[in-house]
């Protein structure tokens, strides 16, 4: 037993080692927000400072008591790293939160740190209009290194682990080996360099459209995030301008499609974006939703074609990217664009993104299984293969995405179960759920709708809506399989 027990620590040297590297890199990132306090004389660039120390003094333990641990990856260790990097990161960036003057408890300081760490956009503070710099400099920060942490698991550790089908996107040389990290770094460069871009020109075009500086680079990271942290109670609704609105639309889109293409078009792929099928596919059900929810607010509601078309479109562009930013409250629009919200919920955008939901990918594998199974009830002999893109759609890819699905849709009625007992209204509940899952950001109702906040819910509420978030943008598998006894046996 004794010699289990070593080989266990050996085997999780480099988890702690990587840990202790990604909790230097948040130390750091707590710069800005000191620095921002300090010019505008507030008290909590103090709270920053004994933060950053704290984080930075824990990285630097991790780091130097692994001193010689292997920096290369097996899939087991991977799946350790993705959960314990995550959890970890949320409960110090939860730090600044905790002792700023905000006056939250610990519970709505993690959650706020889980939700900016996860893209998920929901809130539990208000008067975000008076509140200081540093603070919502530092909400933006978070889903800025969230929204990059997700991009390259998505694209370069997903692939490893067989999640939900993204075994679609292993290439041949990461078929050769299962280490991971030697193919992160190679890839890394290229996507922070493309991702910082165009979080850049997106502050410049929002300060160019009116914004001040500072919200300029707030939204702009939060929008390329696809977090929807906004610096205002009144979110996007705040500045009334339609050329902003328009901005943030185009580079919410911009978030929400695959950051490999982007990779792709500057090596010289003049059409990888057309190409590209989930991007055909987000785009075609972007303008179908628009088409169709503008028509009801203009014959239903009575709305001006160019309203309709501006309030439609930005707001299920929104919803579908899991951005959670709102230009109006669209509860109140009636029953059916109610509805469409609600199942636009899941949809999100496509996988190598910084979006979250069951994703374009797996509703385009799912059509083409429906389809395909529809064929041989009608050919039982026949011989039909489906393909997504180069890659052959195998039985194994198939299953993944189903199970997937599944295991989104079974949770997300489970966290919303749990949410009932705890005394939510049924609209709450099953919304919070959703959005917790899918990484949207606000529910439906009048307490986590468009223009209220998740302040009021109990406490116990906001950690099973914190643990739903790490689920859903972990994509389940990769947390649940450290809860089964074969990964811990040697």
């Amino acid at each position: 037993m004794e010699f289990e027990r070593v080989n266990l620590f050996e085997t999780f040297r480099p988890v702690m080692f990587i840990n202790g590297l990604l909790l230097m890199v948040l130390a750091i990132s707590m710069s800005p927000s000191l620095i921002a306090d300090l010019i505008a004389n507030n008290p909590d660039w103090q709270v920053f400072a004994a933060s950053a120390l704290v984080t930075l003094m824990t990285g630097m333990f991790l780091v130097f008591s692994q001193g010689g641990a292997e920096l290369e990856l097996n899939i087991k260790q991977a799946f350790m790293l993705t959960t314990t990097g995550w959890i970890l990161m949320a409960a110090f960036a939860a730090l600044p939160l905790r002792f700023s003057n905000l006056d939250i408890g610990v519970t709505d300081a993690f959650f706020e740190a889980m939700s900016g760490l996860t893209t998920t956009g929901s809130t539990v503070l208000a008067g975000l209009d008076s509140m200081p710099p540093g603070i919502l400099l530092w909400r933006s920060i978070l889903q800025w290194i969230g929204g990059i942490g997700i991009i390259v698991m998505a694209i370069a550790i997903l692939p490893f682990l067989r999640s939900g089908g993204m075994q679609l996107f292993r290439t041949e040389s990461s078929d050769m080996s299962e280490r991971v990290v030697p193919r992160i770094k190679r890839m890394t460069g290229g996507l922070v360099l493309t991702y910082a871009l165009l979080t850049v020109s997106c502050a410049g075009a929002l300060w160019w459209a009116g914004m001040s500086p500072l919200d300029a680079i707030i939204h702009a990271m939060t929008t390329l995030s696809t977090g929807g942290f906004s610096s205002h109670d009144a979110s996007i609704a705040y500045f009334d301008s339609a050329l902003i609105e328009y901005i943030i639309l185009a580079f919410m889109i911009s978030g929400s499609i695959p950051f490999i293409v982007y990779l792709k078009f500057m090596h010289g792929d003049a059409r990888a974006f057309a190409r590209d099928p989930q991007i055909r596919g987000l785009l075609s059900i972007l303008a179908t939703m628009t088409l169709m929810l503008t028509v009801w607010l203009v014959f239903k509601d009575g709305f001006p074609v160019l309203d309709a078309l501006r309030l439609s479109s930005f707001n299920i562009v929104s919803v579908i990217s899991t951005t959670g930013f709102a230009s109006t409250d669209y509860t109140l629009w009636g029953p059916l664009p109610l509805g469409a919200f609600f199942l636009m919920t899941f949809i999100g955008g496509c996988t190598g993104s910084t979006s979250g939901g069951i994703k374009i990918l797996r509703f385009q594998v799912l059509r083409m299984v429906f389809s395909n199974y529809v064929w041989r009830l009608i050919y039982p002999h026949g011989v039909r293969a489906n393909s997504f893109g180069d890659s052959p759609i195998t039985t194994d890819v198939a299953v993944g995405v189903l199970v997937f699905t599944l295991t989104f849709v079974v949770l997300t009625g489970l966290v919303g179960l749990v949410l009932t007992s705890l005394g939510l209204d049924l609209d709450t509940a099953m919304s919070g759920a959703a959005t917790a899952v899918a990484n949207v950001g606000p529910g439906l109702g009048s307490i986590i709708g468009p223009t209220g906040n998740f302040e009021p819910l109990p406490d116990t509420a906001k950690w099973v809506l914190a643990f739903s978030m790490l689920l859903g943008r972990l994509e389940f598998f990769t947390v649940l399989v450290l809860f089964t006894p074969g990964y811990w046996r040697s």
